[in-house]
């Protein structure tokens, strides 16, 4: 299992506009799951490409001021 900080290296190899202290914000468990969303979004779209959400994740969301 990847650590936080390398989940948010990973990440940030994809998604170079996200930034680390941006990251930090967010836990372990939600940065996996953003980190196979962006890693399925490379695989090439067709009939044999799909995604699934996870359950419980609502389908639009916004992070708020802390």
């Amino acid at each position: 299992m990847l650590t936080k900080s390398q989940l948010i290296d990973s990440i940030h190899q994809i998604n170079r506009s996200a930034s680390r202290d941006w990251l930090t914000f967010f836990d372990s468990d939600a940065l996996r799951a953003y980190l196979d969303h962006l890693q399925h979004t490379l695989e090439p779209r067709g009939g044999d490409s799909f995604w699934i959400r996870p359950a419980g994740a609502s389908a639009a969301f916004t992070r708020g001021p802390t």
